[in-house]
């Protein structure tokens, strides 16, 4: 094991709200696993930035749509630091499909990607939370996707099962030290800048009049990660700017 210190695992942490987790996480003293599945440059630049504050990385590349490779991931950054103590299922995918045409291998990959890989995660590293008494859990939905996407179906529904997943577990395992929580962000700005038409088309519903940040979603995940969040359990937690839910 590196050290003593306690470990965060970030899914989809290359870029965007993954990257300023990553950033809030080793502020708070955590080692964290990097994971990304495709582009290995931007991974290892987040964990130099992690090392930069003063904490372990360890990046760990994996499609974690796939089976195997979660439950590999799992069990490299256990060895590696010995447990998870927060597990933030940040990964996701969006794609337009309609209902009508969307078949059976879609649908699959869909909730691969934005449910089963959380709860897969989440049943490889709630032993090591439970062993400590200590543990957090954070997952992420999403303003449509729990309002009901138009031509996303499978985002929607991928969504509503991390959402009945969340307080699930944050029931069953609270008197263990444990709590899981889910984020709600509204349209966030990306890293580089270039927001999708859909989000710019939300603008006019937000009473901030504006995008929200990376920085400013990771605030919350940086709260519930913290002691100071150990009484938020079970919770959808809107990060929107009073945008329309």
């Amino acid at each position: 094991m590196a050290d003593a210190r306690r470990t965060a695992l970030i899914t989809g942490s290359g870029k965007n709200i993954g990257r300023a987790s990553a950033h809030e996480m080793a502020k708070l003293g955590y080692n964290v696993v990097i994971n990304g599945s495709s582009n290995k440059a931007n991974c290892d630049r987040v964990a130099d930035e992690v090392r930069a504050i003063g904490t372990d990385a360890l990046v760990v590349m994996c499609d974690v749509g796939d089976k195997a490779q979660v439950e590999a991931l799992a069990t490299e950054a256990i060895k590696t630091f010995g447990a998870v103590e927060v597990l933030i299922n940040n990964a996701a995918v969006r794609p337009n499909l309609s209902f009508l045409d969307a078949g059976d291998d879609e649908w699959d990959r869909v909730m691969n990607i934005d449910f089963h890989s959380g709860r897969r995660l989440s049943k490889a590293c709630l032993p090591g939370m439970i062993a400590k008494g200590w543990g957090r859990i954070i997952n992420f939905s999403g303003m449509n996707a729990i309002r009901g996407y138009n031509g996303k179906a499978p985002v929607s529904v991928a969504k509503h099962a991390s959402w009945g997943l969340t307080k699930c577990l944050a029931k069953q395992f609270a008197s263990q030290g444990v709590t899981v929580n889910i984020i709600s962000p509204g349209p966030i700005g990306e890293d580089d800048g270039d927001d999708d038409d859909h989000k710019k088309g939300m603008l006019k519903g937000i009473p901030t009049g504006r995008m929200g940040t990376p920085a400013e979603v990771a605030a919350m995940v940086a709260l519930l990660a913290s002691d100071a969040g150990s009484f938020i359990n079970g919770q959808m937690l809107q990060v929107n700017g009073a945008a329309e839910t």
